[in-house]
């Protein structure tokens, strides 16, 4: 229907930081949108990937679908193991917050299994970190505050199976 308008390179980094003003304004959808064009000219542009990340797990509070896959798809695309693990840790957090936010029955046990995966994720990074970053130690804590804070925050009960009678 349109064919889009190409960002020139010398425009990157001044594209980057407004996408990131967007995110911050909770504009992920205009924030997206601008690290499409960045990634359309340099398809490796770390903070543009990490700020498309972002951006897709920011809108798991509007419960949009397919935000979760998308942001998670861009994982293999992140050039280090510490933050392929540190991001894919980002998106389980962020996923059991929305969760914990929007409430609902039985959403307990599924925000903690959300944010059990984000700790082990942090786990796999912590020894990856870079000397002084200790984002990983600081995402792993807060998950298990938030987990400690809300008694409906636990592990599901396993139902043993039942089998039917003739």
């Amino acid at each position: 229907m349109f064919t889009l308008k190409r960002l020139s390179r010398d425009a990157i980094e001044a594209a980057l930081e407004r996408a990131e003003r967007y995110r911050l304004l909770n504009e992920p959808w205009e924030a997206e949108s601008i690290c499409q064009d960045v990634l359309a000219i340099d398809s490796g542009n770390r903070r543009a990937l990490v700020t498309m990340l972002l951006s897709l797990t920011d809108r798991f509070q509007r419960r949009e679908p397919g935000a979760m896959a998308a942001a998670r798809e861009l994982l293999p695309r992140l050039d280090s193991e510490y933050d392929r693990c540190y991001y894919e840790g980002i998106i389980f957090e962020r996923r059991g917050k929305a969760l914990l936010n929007q409430g609902g029955p039985g959403s307990g046990p599924m925000v903690y299994d959300q944010l059990r995966r984000a700790m082990e994720c942090y786990e796999k990074a912590e020894p990856l970190r870079p000397s002084g970053n200790d984002a990983a130690i600081l995402r792993w804590n807060t998950c298990a505050r938030v987990i400690m804070a809300h008694d409906h925050v636990r592990p599901g009960v396993e139902e043993p199976a039942q089998t039917m009678l003739e």
